[in-house]
């Protein structure tokens, strides 16, 4: 077996190729885990069939050792956060089969083949983190949305480095059988249905997802939903038309103080900073947020919002007594 250093500890069996190497076996005692970009000089392009899947004994290929120290249990269901190599091609069935706590996937959009149950039993799975590349097709956004029907929470980054960030709302779909009638009823549930389904050639069309908020917003939804993915759409404009940002910031407004509250469970003094430019949360609000601030020990934000509140209540800040 052979010996390598690397940014996490991984037991591999591998395959070389014509010009690259393919994974057929991955265990890490990681609970976050980079899979390497390349070995013995050659890029990994390929995840074999049931390559991440547990318990899974050592097939016949090259046995490699990376090795970063640390680390725990040998078991690829305490994978919790997991980086896929940026010249990754292929994906195999059931390669990431029974990864049960994996919840972030980071990957480069060039797979163009992912197999049948890929992503089985990955239930925690709700968090993907993609790079655009030029030679990607962009159609990996499409892909997890139509094998999830959770809520997903995808960035994308550009090769400009552009950034966008959007919310996937959650949907159910439900088989119920009919005996008398002798068929199954369809049903489905949640708000998210048209969002994971808003692809045309499996590209995403910006216009189009904007165009379902109303919709979204006339069905029955998840408020703390509806706020993040207004949130996302106003502060990563791409492709935001002006009658869209309109109506996503009148949300915001609208809910001003839940999102105050959450930046501040969020540490985004930033995200804070734009919210208050562009939003007149009331008195009440302010204390809360304040209250808030206080509590988690936030210097930077709690500075932000005494310099704010100070600036929009002067009159109200002024201490008075009766004798």
């Amino acid at each position: 077996m052979e010996t390598l250093s690397g940014a996490s500890n991984w037991k591999l069996t591998v395959r070389r190729e014509a010009g690259s190497v393919a994974i057929l076996r991955a265990e890490t005692c990681d609970r976050r885990a980079v899979l390497p970009d390349t070995l013995f000089g050659l890029p990994v392009t390929a995840l074999e069939g049931h390559a991440l899947a547990p318990n899974r004994a050592a097939p016949e290929g090259e046995a490699v050792l990376i090795s970063c120290g640390g680390g725990g249990e040998w078991d690829n269901r305490q994978l919790q956060d997991l980086t896929f190599p940026p010249f990754l091609e292929r994906v195999g069935d059931y390669a990431l089969l029974n990864c049960s706590n994996l919840k972030t996937l980071r990957l480069h959009d060039g797979v163009d083949r992912w197999g049948g149950g890929a992503l089985m039993n990955c239930r925690c799975l709700d968090t993907l983190h993609i790079v655009r590349t030029a030679s990607g097709e962009g159609e990996t956004v499409a892909y997890f949305a139509g094998e999830l029907s959770r809520e997903l929470d995808i960035t994308l980054a550009g090769p400009d480095g552009e950034m966008v960030r959007l919310l996937f709302p959650e949907y159910t779909e439900i088989y119920e059988e009919n005996c008398p009638a002798h068929h199954f009823d369809y049903q489905i549930t949640g708000a998210g249905y048209p969002y994971h389904h808003c692809f045309r050639q499996k590209q995403l069309r910006m216009k189009e997802y904007d165009a379902l908020w109303r919709g979204f917003l006339g069905m029955e939804h998840d408020g703390f939903t509806a706020l993040r993915l207004a949130w996302y759409r106003l502060r990563y404009p791409s492709e935001l038309a002006e009658n869209a940002a309109a109506q996503y910031l009148a949300y915001i407004r609208d809910h001003a103080g839940e999102a105050m509250q959450w930046l501040l469970t969020e540490n985004d003094t930033e995200g804070l900073r734009f919210l208050l430019a562009n939003t007149e949360p009331d008195r009440t609000q302010f204390l809360q947020a304040c209250g808030l601030a206080r509590e988690r020990q936030a210097t930077a934000a709690l500075a932000v919002l005494l310099e704010e509140q100070r600036r929009r209540f002067p009159f109200e800040l002024e201490k008075s007594f009766d004798l």
